[in-house]
């Protein structure tokens, strides 16, 4: 989906992805451009590349060939098998690695089919593991004057996200218990039901949390139930219990159970669409959403930063760039290039 119908429309995922950034119009399949590029290398300090395993090298952009122009550089290459492997030649998609690498096997329905995740989990979680990477390099830079090559790669981060369920596969040696939905394998209740309009969300961690839903639900006998006195109780008779508590949720909104679970102590949470995310109180309230003027498309909405500091105030302080936009800027304020040599380098379409 573009949102601007012109030669310089941009995607829209880089809505979120391109804001405080700047866009060069640049090819390096000419010699100049590659010229260009070795230049801007010498004067940064990080370079991030998303090409397959000795992609650049060809055009002289490979670590090897901008380490020697500049030892302190940080050269991060994000691919999706990695440098090294037996799969490190292969193109790596967040869908494909996500069935490869775990994920997918245990994601949805109990008894249903597979599902991937709703949004591209294993490019974002990436991403992380690389900036973190990245800001450690530059620690390291800072200690040792020297720069560094970063290998990061879908498949290894996902396999680092199976987290606890990956410890307990390893220990046991076991094979995993699958699919849960909103469940959890050990823990009831803990998971979605159903009410008039929509979806609520339970935690029942404890048999006290148990207790403030019972009570809460309208059903203080549960508690004493021997079926549902303790945790391992409720796990043997989940089918009951869950049973029990959907036929009650049903009865009422999710906005009344909300209004009756507020104050209680007890995890809970609607299951909110997308835009009832956006507009939520709280997310308002810490101001996650922030709106800036865009030169093509004119106000537009954007996620704001999750992150908060006491002492600065980090937001959206350009937006998404067009494409090429900053071209005259960056080649202009960082090489000292003229006007001329811009405008000959866009005849030849070494530039846009």
């Amino acid at each position: 989906m573009y949102i601007a119908e012109e030669e310089t429309a941009f995607y829209l995922p880089s809505i979120k992805v391109n804001r405080n950034k700047k866009s060069l119009g640049l090819s390096f399949q000419h010699k100049s451009g590659v010229e260009i590029l070795h230049k801007l290398a010498k004067e940064c300090d990080v370079l991030v590349e998303n090409y397959l395993p000795g992609g650049l090298k060809k055009y002289g952009m490979d670590y090897e060939t901008l380490q020697k122009i500049n030892p302190k550089l940080i050269y991060a290459s994000i691919t999706g098998y990695g440098q090294t492997g037996p799969y490190s030649n292969r193109a790596g998609y967040d869908v494909m690695v996500e069935a490869e690498m775990g994920l997918m096997h245990i994601t949805g329905a109990r008894d249903g089919a597979p599902v991937k995740v709703g949004v591209a989990v294993t490019d974002l979680t990436t991403g992380l593991y690389t900036s973190n990477a990245i800001m450690a390099a530059l620690i390291a830079r800072g200690r040792t004057g020297k720069g560094q090559h970063i290998d990061a790669c879908l498949s290894d981060c996902q396999v680092a996200t199976l987290s606890n369920l990956a410890s307990s596969a390893l220990i046991s040696g076991q094979k995993d218990s699958g699919r849960w939905g909103t469940a959890h394998p050990s823990i009831v209740p803990y998971r979605s039901y159903k009410t008039q309009d929509g979806d609520i969300l339970f935690g029942g961690g404890n048999d006290k949390l148990f207790g403030v839903l019972s009570d809460r639900l309208g059903f203080p006998e549960w508690k004493t139930d021997a079926r549902f006195v303790t945790n391992s109780d409720r796990v043997q008779h989940r089918a009951e219990i869950d049973s029990m508590i959907e036929n009650t949720t049903a009865q009422k909104t999710t906005q009344e159970w909300l209004d009756i679970f507020e104050g209680s102590g007890m995890p809970y949470a609607a299951v909110n669409d997308i835009q009832g995310t956006l507009n939520h109180k709280h997310v308002l309230a810490r101001d996650m959403v922030t709106e800036v003027e865009h030169p093509a498309c004119g106000p537009i909405k954007l996620v704001n930063t999750p992150i908060k500091y006491s002492e600065a105030k980090p937001g959206v302080r350009s937006p998404p760039p067009t494409l090429g936009q900053h071209t005259d800027e960056i080649l202009g304020s960082i090489l000292e290039y003229s006007e001329a040599d811009i405008a000959r380098l866009k005849d030849e379409g070494v530039l846009s």
